[in-house]
């Protein structure tokens, strides 16, 4: 785990992450008239301003499409987000990443917990999922397995490996 641990230290350029599940417990709350809320993490908040500390570029990739979650990636300064993206979509959005940061893909650490977050979560140099992530997800080759649901600080945990040494 050390050599995967400096590895990561050292060649990871571009932190991405998805939203449903991951920065949030994955819950959909929705008013009678049909308002819509989620509930982030503060310590997962924090993670991305180290991150920017770091000289580490932040993404949220998802396939929703809500003004809750670009009001939370304008909050946290996020400098890329991708919404509404689907299925082999998201591995694409990081590609683009890529393209315009000019590294490759296992450059990239990436956040996922479910099925449509598969092809990144293979793609990227370093994968991890919460606790509470799907078993197709977890049964990747090589994916860290974090302790912490999604929602509960699974982004700061792996933040924190990410930059532990």
């Amino acid at each position: 785990m050390d050599s995967l641990v400096k590895f990561m230290k050292h060649n990871i350029k571009v932190f991405i992450t998805d939203v449903d599940g991951v920065l949030t417990d994955a819950g959909m709350y929705y008013t009678e008239s049909g308002d819509e809320f989620k509930k982030f993490n503060t310590h997962d908040g924090m993670a991305f301003s180290i991150l920017r500390e770091h000289g580490i570029k932040t993404a949220m990739i998802t396939s929703e499409q809500t003004k809750i979650v670009e009001n939370r990636a304008k909050k946290l300064k996020v400098d890329y987000l991708y919404q509404g993206v689907k299925h082999e979509g998201k591995l694409k959005a990081a590609q683009e990443i890529c393209e315009k940061e000019g590294i490759a893909l296992n450059q990239i650490s990436y956040i996922g917990d479910d099925i449509n977050c598969i092809p990144l979560l293979k793609a990227a140099g370093v994968s991890a999922c919460p606790a509470n992530a799907v078993k197709l997800v977890k049964e990747i080759p090589g994916i860290i397995h974090l302790q912490t649901k999604g929602g509960d600080g699974a982004v700061r945990e792996f933040v924190e490996m990410i930059l532990s040494v």
